[in-house]
């Protein structure tokens, strides 16, 4: 388990807590919006509930209201480069 999640992990979480299969390379993209892509907040929160208990350690409140795959990465990994 590495301390960053990537675009490929976020993708497999995706389809794992939302249902949504959404290929790695269009979560790159910078205009893709999560509700472009079919996911809204409560998904993203399963994420963040799934991604809290596979690492220990708390992700930012804001998490959840991320509005893009980049936006949601970049908070995420800031966590958890903070509680590494």
């Amino acid at each position: 388990m590495t301390d960053r999640i990537t675009v490929e992990e976020l993708s497999e979480l995706m389809k794992k807590c939302t249902g949504v299969t959404v290929a790695p390379e269009d979560l790159r993209r910078d205009e893709s919006a999560f509700e472009a892509l079919g996911v809204d907040s409560l998904g993203l929160l399963g994420i963040v509930g799934e991604l809290e208990n596979r690492y220990g350690t708390p992700m930012p409140t804001d998490a959840e209201r991320s509005k893009t795959p980049r936006q949601f990465l970049d908070l995420v990994n800031g966590a958890l480069l903070a509680g590494a």
